[in-house]
């Protein structure tokens, strides 16, 4: 008795279980007929009992309700059976459908039970579209840096930066710490983009931070991250320092003579330990990072004034190069020029030459804000002139208007043996055969600058014959 009326009280209130139950459920019998859902399952598809009740599920698919259904398998099978129901208005659903037998082993129903994996479906697409993204982004950040490297390797010609330049192809391969000097504007980013891509950790991006750029404030949590709620404002999430970002990699710390005294301490940690730890946090976190350092200053002098670690400095001090001012190097701010001429001339989509004359007055320049000084000239005249040719007088008066005995050209131009006349001849010619090389033939050049052919070919001390040939030679 107390059996039967535990199954009356269960059937009596079926149908409150069923709407009671977290997942939505589907009731068809033997031949398809829908018979039954819970009020889970009109949530999640927006079909109501009503709607459903007593229509065959294969309707329901020719109707474009839902695109696939286990009742026909299940019936078929006599097993439980699991797919992925895509309804109408694009939600996804988990189905498990189960086999239920009478007494006598004949199949009577079929119950699905519904879960909605709409939300799951969009991250794992989400997830995947953004896996191929990441994987190509670092593809193309190999490609750029690879590129980047070979596109900043160092331009000279001087014995003084030969020997330099061997010093770093000496250190590259090794991971000891690299410490550049040199004054402001020297190189000292361009060697250090060189010697990592000289290195093992070539094929990922080193990793610049300028040490005098960032407030005191900010420049530990950038270097080495911090935890959750840190401090005021601190990201929810955390961040990862410099050093982790860069693991396996460079790090160069540009202009290190201006780290605070408080950081050198935890950067000494850096190069004994291979050790960080974030800001907030107790833990240290192993990192395998490659250090190049830079500066203009005299760490000696800021050890022995007490604002640099004198034990730091012996550790940055493993290999150490000295980058000599432009100055110093004369022979390389012509291929210099030249080389920033070409890069913003095919910038700015143009045709330009300097007058040996020009790179004579840039050599007698002292240049104090160095390369950097050197190429925003360049920059300047690319985009500000209009003729093909990059005369004294395109010049800053600083550089047209040196002084005869700072000039190198001025030994030339003041010597007794050659008449004004025969340096001016040299200085048209000189111009002609630069203008030839930006336009490309004399007929052209004849016609920019209203002089008949003639007049160049003397000019240039060629005969006309001779001239004729080569250009059609050249055709």
């Amino acid at each position: 008795m107390k059996n039967q009326s535990t199954k009356d009280i269960i059937s009596q209130n079926v149908e409150s279980i069923l709407d009671s139950l977290p997942e939505g459920v589907f009731i068809s019998d033997a031949h398809g007929v829908s018979l039954r859902v819970n009020r889970m399952y009109e949530q999640l598809t927006g079909l109501t009992q009503e709607q459903i009740s007593g229509k065959n599920v294969r309707t329901l698919v020719e109707d474009g309700i839902f695109d696939c259904i286990l009742n026909p398998e299940i019936v078929k099978t006599l097993k439980p059976t699991t797919r992925v129901q895509r309804l109408k208005n694009g939600k996804r659903l988990v189905l498990s459908g189960f086999p239920v037998f009478n007494n006598d082993g004949e199949l009577k129903l079929v119950v699905t039970f519904a879960r909605d994996v709409t939300l799951l479906a969009q991250m794992q697409e989400q997830f995947a579209a953004q896996s191929a993204l990441i994987e190509q982004i670092n593809d193309q950040l190999a490609y750029v840096a690879r590129n980047k490297a070979k596109d900043q390797a160092p331009v000279y010609q001087s014995k003084v930066m030969t020997d330099v330049v061997k010093l770093v192809q000496q250190f590259a391969p090794t991971d000891a710490t690299l410490l550049i000097l040199g004054e402001t504007g020297a190189g000292k980013d361009v060697l250090a983009r060189y010697a990592h891509s000289l290195s093992n950790r070539r094929e990922k991006l080193m990793v610049k931070v300028d040490c005098g750029g960032i407030s005191e404030s900010l420049i530990e949590s950038e270097l080495f991250g911090y935890m959750p709620g840190a401090f005021t404002g601190a990201s929810s999430k955390g961040k990862a320092g410099y050093f982790e970002i860069a693991d396996g990699s460079t790090v160069f710390l540009d202009e290190i003579g201006e780290l605070p005294l408080t950081l050198q301490t935890r950067l000494l940690r850096v190069l004994q330990d291979n050790e960080i730890v974030r800001i907030g946090s107790s833990q240290a976190r192993k990192v395998n990072v490659r250090i190049i350092a830079a500066t203009n200053r005299n760490l000696l002098h800021s050890v022995e004034q007490g604002t640099f670690r004198r034990d730091l400095f012996y550790r940055l001090n493993v290999a150490s190069i000295q980058i000599p001012p432009l100055r110093e190097r004369t022979e390389d701010i012509p291929i210099l020029a030249n080389h920033y001429l070409t890069q913003y001339q095919n910038k700015y989509h143009k045709k330009m030459a300097f007058m040996d004359v020009t790179l004579d007055l840039l050599k007698a320049y002292a240049w104090p804000g160095n390369v950097r000084e050197l190429q925003n000239l360049v920059h300047s005249l690319v985009i500000s002139l209009t003729g093909p040719i990059i005369s004294p007088h395109d010049l800053p008066q600083t550089i047209s208007n040196l002084k005869p005995h700072d000039s190198t050209y001025s030994a030339d131009i003041l010597t007794p043996t050659r008449s004004l006349r025969a340096i001016v001849a040299d200085m048209e010619r000189d111009f002609l055969v630069k203008a030839i090389e930006v336009h490309g033939s004399i007929q052209r050049v004849a016609e920019l600058f209203g002089v008949n052919r003639s007049t160049i070919f003397r000019k240039l001390h060629l005969t006309k014959s001779t001239t004729d040939a080569e250009e059609n030679s050249k055709l």
